[in-house]
């Protein structure tokens, strides 16, 4: 990490998931040594609504900031919701961004993810909580699904990132393929997470999913029973309306009915902030 402190963002929304939000972010936070910064989005033009609402976040933040003697902070975001929060951390000294959801409910089954169309184009990562942490130490099991893409080279640097602060095992789960140039890929692709968690000291371990069902599915039952506290995936490369009405698959990974949290990257998003743990520095 640079000297200069990041922070993390957190969605706030004066709910009780948006606690949950926060309690990540702590745990994170306190590990990288970053503050936190409660974010809330308000349309432009509306100067009432944005007094009132950024008294009550400064509020917020001040109860948390005494509760758990830590750094916290508020701010108000006026535009768009689903463009606001990835503009605002471009701007900002910003690591990642903690979003508390309710899963896909209602008319977000035909409409799509909230949470999706929220972090789209975001260059920093988001992590997707629906419930309390069971602890505010460490992730110690953190499921990183393989495939033949490119983008699990994108992700692996957040995987050794989290790995260096946390002393997390990392399990590399396979997906099943049998075409031998998808074969080919996948196992370079392997290879590469190996070589440098290796290189960087992290734990790992290597399952390979049966070769019957939806991987996305297995990816949640394997999650499930190692009892993982974080799911890492890359978001679809080229998100369209199609994805938006039926469903990118990582929009029901996020959604999990193990309320399991998801990590996000976007593909050929800006890693600069994590890059130097590629190559086994400290």
């Amino acid at each position: 990490m640079s000297e200069e402190k990041k922070s993390i963002l957190v969605t706030w929304d004066f709910t009780k998931i948006s606690e949950y939000a926060f309690l990540y972010a702590l745990k994170i936070a306190r590990a990288v040594e970053s503050n936190i910064k409660l974010i809330n989005i308000v349309k432009p033009n509306q100067p009432e609504i944005l007094k009132s609402v950024d008294e009550k976040l400064q509020q917020e933040a001040g109860k948390l900031k005494d509760e758990y003697n830590f750094d916290v902070s508020s701010q108000i975001i006026e535009g768009d919701l689903f463009t606001a929060i990835s503009n605002y951390a471009k701007k900002d000294s910003v690591n990642l961004v903690v979003m508390g959801t309710h899963g896909i409910k209602g008319m977000q089954k035909y409409f799509g993810s909230f949470a999706l169309r929220v972090m789209v184009g975001s260059e920093v990562p988001f992590i997707v909580v629906q419930g309390e942490p069971d602890n505010l130490d460490r992730f110690n099991n953190i499921v990183f699904p393989v495939d033949y893409k490119s983008e699990n080279k994108e992700k692996l640097q957040w995987a050794i990132y989290l790995g260096k602060y946390f002393n997390s095992k990392i399990l590399l789960f396979k997906m099943p393929v049998k075409d031998k140039s998808l074969v080919k890929k996948l196992n370079t692709n392997l290879n590469f997470a190996i070589r440098f968690l290796i290189q960087n000291n992290i734990e790992y371990e290597i399952h390979t999913a049966s070769g019957k069902g939806n991987f996305g599915k297995q990816i949640l039952a394997f999650a499930k029973e190692a009892e993982a506290d974080l799911i890492l995936i890359t978001t679809t490369k080229h998100i369209t309306i199609f994805d938006y009405l039926f469903g990118a698959p990582e929009q029901y990974i996020m959604a999990n009915a193990s309320r399991i949290p998801v990590m996000c990257v976007n593909p050929r998003a800006s890693f600069i902030k994590v890059g130097q743990f590629m190559y086994g520095s400290t």
